[in-house]
C-alpha cells in the first residue's frame, strides 16, 4: 500500500475500463477536479456517493511547536478540506485492515 496513484494513472485506468481514449478520460477527470474545486471554494459540500463527502472546515488559530528546538510559533487560522468517507468506503477499508 505504499504506492501513489496519479491523475495520469487514473485516466489510463478509466480509458481501459471505458474504451475511451486517454486524452478524453484525462479531460473529463480534469474538468471534474475543476468543478469540485470551484464548489469547495464557494463553500459548498461535495458528496461523491459511494466514496465520501468533501467539505470545507475552519481551523482556529493555535500555537505550534518546533519539535527540534521546542520554539513556539503561531499557526494562523485557515480553511481546510476534509474527506468524510462513505459507509461503503469505510467498510472496504476495515476489511483490508483485518487481513
Amino acid at each position: 500500500m505504499d504506492q501513489t496513484v496519479t491523475r495520469a494513472a487514473l485516466s489510463e485506468r478509466a480509458a481501459d475500463a471505458t474504451g475511451m481514449s486517454r486524452i478524453d478520460t484525462a479531460q473529463v477527470g480534469e474538468r471534474m477536479f475543476e468543478l469540485i474545486g470551484e464548489a469547495l471554494k464557494s463553500g459548498e459540500t461535495v458528496k461523491l456517493t459511494g466514496f465520501g463527502t468533501l467539505e470545507v472546515r475552519s481551523r482556529a488559530e493555535r500555537i505550534g511547536r518546533n519539535p527540534r528546538t521546542g520554539d513556539q510559533h503561531r499557526i494562523a487560522p485557515r480553511q481546510t478540506v476534509v474527506l468524510i468517507p462513505s459507509a461503503r468506503l469505510r467498510e472496504a477499508l476495515d476489511e483490508l485492515a483485518q487481513k
